[in-house]
């Protein structure tokens, strides 16, 4: 089964190749797959709430090396989630906290190895890379994990009201699960209110709409054009639902 990277460290930056040196001189039978590499960067929160919106459409089986990891090289503890069938390496800053309290069957260990060399600043290559490709190989040692109750930090696994994911199109994804949101609701942001639509094809021409993406989430998007650019909206800009009886977006 493969290891599916999902990081901040930025696809133009030199830290994904050495991430994946360490995988291929550890597991090199493994696949990889970028799953994403451009992660709200140092944004925990809501990195934490797209893994676990985009983790269930992988098998089981799947290691995901997860590093968002502003604490890097403090106190903050490092774990290895195991979350209906699929495997979570990481810090234990939160990020992989909402896939694990919405597991159906979901257990933690803390990672007690260290490698020889650690530095301060980048333990996405030498820590939890080694432990990810290991894991993934079936030879990991059992000594390098020791079982832990919960992670340290769990963060509120419930729907966030905020944009986690600007992609290239300048469609907007949200913390809101689509399943929890009546079609009927409009949201509140940036000074509009926008109404559901199923598909851009039945939105109005240059009116903001939400929907539900091809992940689950709920999306603010525009038909043709930058929702992002056109609202001036960003990763981090809050949501809310409508008061009932305001007019909408025009």
């Amino acid at each position: 089964m493969p290891i599916a990277l999902f990081t901040d460290f930025g696809s133009a930056d030199i830290y994904v190749g050495q991430v994946k040196a360490v995988l291929a001189a550890e597991s090199p039978a493994v696949p990889v797959i970028d799953l994403l590499n451009d992660a709200p960067a140092f944004d925990v929160e809501a990195a934490a709430h797209l893994l676990a919106a985009l983790a269930p459409e992988f098998p089981a089986g799947t290691v995901f090396l997860a590093v968002v990891d502003p604490g890097v090289g403090t106190s903050r503890g490092a774990i290895v989630i195991e979350a209906d069938g699929r495997s979570f390496v990481g810090p234990d800053n939160g990020l992989l906290s909402v896939l694990y309290q919405r597991a159906r069957d979901a257990r933690c260990h803390a990672i007690v190895w260290k490698p020889q060399r650690l530095t301060s600043s980048f333990h996405g290559r030498d820590l939890f890379a080694p432990v990810a490709a290991r894991l993934a190989a079936g030879t990991l040692p059992e000594e390098w994990l020791a079982p832990k109750a919960t992670p340290d930090v769990l963060l509120d696994p419930g729907p966030l009201f905020r944009v986690i994911y600007v992609d290239h199109y300048g469609n907007c994804a949200t913390g809101i699960p689509a399943e929890r949101m009546d079609r009927r609701a409009r949201l509140a942001l940036a000074g509009r209110e926008v109404c559901y639509a199923r598909v851009f094809g039945e939105a109005e021409p240059g009116e903001p709409f939400w929907y539900e993406n091809s992940s689950g989430l709920v999306e603010i998007a525009i038909a043709g054009e930058s929702a992002a650019r056109a609202l001036g909206i960003g990763v981090g800009t809050p949501l809310s639902p409508a008061a009932p009886g305001s007019p909408g977006s025009r």
